[in-house]
């Protein structure tokens, strides 16, 4: 079981991945990113090779070297959590054991998607990847993608473990997620930027967003206010950032988060298919949800 309340801080950024116009891996572009998203977004980690960062289109070399680039940017004052999730056990861990040579400081593992695994091969998924590594892992609940849940039993299983510390929650089962948070130490992430605060209430402890590569330092002094106890100076927090919050999902949310960040002239690039980039109006109402945050596209 985890023993640090916060074994990755507060806030987390699933990074998207830079590419250069012609689609190349953006090394350099993603250490800017990166850099700007530590040090101006407060973040207190960075998800990198999420799906957000389009893993499913990244090779496992230009995972690695994402890794490392990062790492050599910001790995002295932000954690770097490798997404090393697949449906193949196997692929996952060489995955993980690449990103802990590479300078990772933590793993995050999707449910095994698609082939549907029963809730005992769930459980030896993400126990035989906690194996691999001296990493700590956070397993990643999102049945809407997944196609299965991580069911509270498997949860409160696999909390057993001493290499798996946290969950990111993007399942929404509030009397779950509570019971699980009463009987281990796992510490929850909000998976769904808008859920944030509504998490804290039961005791998650921060967030892996989408939203925050434009409104981490909002995202952030929200939870710090509900933290010292200034409910009110969150929840008002909340507001300003949500249409954020949901608007960065009117399309996928990688597709969103590059064009704004194309838009303010930060490293972000094309998407790579069977993503397509964004339209001229999704780009309008993106900065007009933008706008109703506070934030100028």
């Amino acid at each position: 079981m985890s023993t640090d309340p916060r074994p990755f801080g507060r806030l987390l950024t699933a990074m998207v991945t830079p590419f250069t116009p012609d689609g190349a891996l953006d090394l350099g572009g993603a250490q800017v990113l990166a850099t700007h998203l530590v040090d101006e977004q407060r973040n207190d980690a960075l998800v990198i090779s999420g799906t957000g960062g389009e893993s499913p289109t990244t090779t496992d070399a230009e995972k690695e070297s994402l890794i490392r680039a990062v790492a050599e940017a910001v790995g002295d004052r932000a954690r770097i959590v490798a997404g090393v999730g697949t449906n193949n056990t196997a692929h996952s861990v060489e995955l993980a054991r690449a990103a802990e040579k590479a300078g990772a400081h933590g793993l995050l593992v999707v449910t095994p998607y698609y082939n549907k695994p029963s809730q005992a091969g769930v459980a030896k998924h993400f126990t035989t990847i906690a194996d691999s590594t001296g990493l700590p892992l956070m397993v990643y609940d999102i049945p809407h993608r997944a196609g299965i849940p991580i069911t509270t039993e498997t949860l409160l299983r696999v909390a057993e473990h001493r290499g798996i510390v946290a969950v990111k929650d993007a399942k929404g089962d509030l009397a779950g997620t509570s019971e699980v948070l009463r009987r281990t130490d796992l510490a929850y992430y909000s998976g769904e930027d808008a859920s944030t605060l509504p998490w804290l209430s039961i005791g998650a402890v921060g967030v892996v967003g989408t939203s925050t590569h434009f409104v981490g330092a909002t995202t952030k002094d929200m939870i710090l206010a509900y933290e010292r106890g200034d409910v009110a100076g969150a929840l008002a927090l909340h507001r300003q950032a949500l249409p954020l919050f949901t608007g960065i999902f009117r399309a996928p949310g990688t597709v969103l988060v590059k064009a704004g960040l194309n838009a303010l002239g930060r490293p972000a690039g094309p998407v790579r298919l069977p993503l397509v980039d964004a339209t001229a109006e999704q780009l309008d109402q993106l900065r007009k949800d933008a706008a109703e945050a506070g934030i100028v596209l």
